[in-house]
């Protein structure tokens, strides 16, 4: 049974299971990763944006014009569903998840990542930095809490409903886009920390190569754009492919934070951190019939933190197997999801240290 999440009621001592334990209790084809089941996924999704896409583009035009006002928003949802999916994809092909081949799931990482302006390789490095020290308050890359001292001076004049829902906006609309350039949200560094500069802190001299493959693929896709919005009008380009890609890369910020940034999951500084208990402090969440569309990264996150190299569609037998293991490490918050979001937008505004175990910090939100 997983364990309801409390206040302060995440474990968050030492586990008395292994990581081999762990991998034990999962069956052995889990690990097994096939580019047919893999590709067949692709192609599916690939399938539902052409169809999505001829009918936008083909009986929306024809529409009476009050009816364009609903038709577009819901052709922007779903393609953005989908695409969302794709980048999930994507996502697998970084962590070597979509086949055993690493050449093949890196090109075919590179053109997903590229055809919705995402830098693959430069997110791959960063996005592993993350997998190999979740939750550390020094290390981790992604959603990192600031200490109560360190917060900006405005955060007290946003700490309202209103000053809360304009940083929601920002950072589902151009969140995903400032963490590229500028890092925010990740880890401070001595200098500027852009996914698109090959020197970078964020990169060693081994990978700045691909970081330029991926400029490449980003400046490869750039004319190809340039093209459509000259030949078809730039609302048309941001009507059939820039809203449901920002859509795409705002749920993907969604679905990272609320992974990440619950007000009951503990992070470390390295007095206490250790592999294991950072990979243990993220939490499964329920999208409903989303989960599928998302290719259950949604409800499978914790076993994903675990073991990333075992591919969507078996997760979820993984996260069935090892929750006896897990027992009341395992946690999965089945708050409805726009409920979920504003109370960690509410609640987790900074960290502070644990009354007793001063390695350890949680959630807080008063200023």
């Amino acid at each position: 049974m997983a364990a309801k999440l409390q206040p302060k009621g995440v474990p968050h001592s030492k586990p008395p299971f292994t990581v081999g334990q762990l991998r034990k209790a999962i069956p052995p084809h889990c690990f097994q990763r096939s580019f047919l089941r893999s590709f067949s996924y692709l192609a599916y999704d690939l399938s539902l944006v052409c169809i999505f896409y001829y009918i936008a583009t083909t009986y929306i035009p024809t529409l009476p014009s009050p009816l364009t006002y609903v038709a577009w928003p819901v052709y922007w949802f779903l393609q953005g569903c989908i695409l969302t999916g794709i980048w999930v994809i994507a996502h697998e092909c970084g962590h070597g998840a979509f086949s055993e081949y690493q050449k093949i799931n890196d090109v075919i990482g590179l053109i997903l990542h590229s055809a919705i302006l995402i830098p693959y390789f430069s997110w791959k490095y960063t996005h592993h930095l993350h997998h190999a020290n979740t939750s550390s308050m020094e290390r981790d890359e992604n959603f990192v809490p600031k200490p109560k001292s360190k917060l900006p001076k405005y955060s007290k004049q946003f700490n309202n409903p209103l000053g809360r829902a304009i940083r929601l906006i920002i950072s589902l609309t151009v969140g995903m886009y400032l963490y590229l350039a500028f890092n925010l949200a990740g880890r401070k560094h001595d200098r500027l920390a852009s996914h698109y500069d090959p020197y970078s802190p964020l990169y060693t001299d081994r990978e700045r190569l691909q970081i330029y493959i991926t400029d490449a693929g980003l400046f490869a896709t750039t004319p190809v754009l340039y093209k459509v919005a000259a030949a078809k009008g730039l609302a048309w380009l941001m009507c059939v492919y820039g809203v449901p890609v920002l859509f795409a890369n705002g749920t993907i910020v969604l679905i990272t934070f609320l992974h990440h940034c619950h007000p009951d999951l503990p992070h470390y500084d390295s007095s206490e951190w250790d592999w294991l208990r950072g990979a243990l402090s993220t939490v499964d969440r329920d999208y409903g019939i989303f989960n599928k569309v998302f290719h259950n990264i949604t409800d499978t996150h914790v076993a994903h933190h675990l073991f990333n190299s075992i591919p969507h569609y078996h997760a979820m037998e993984a996260t069935k197997a090892i929750k006896p293991v897990l027992g009341e490490y395992y946690q999965v918050d089945n708050t409805p999801i726009l409920k979920s979001l504003w109370r960690s937008t509410t609640e987790c505004l900074y960290v502070e240290q644990d009354e007793v175990r001063k390695g350890v910090y949680w959630y807080r939100n008063k200023l």
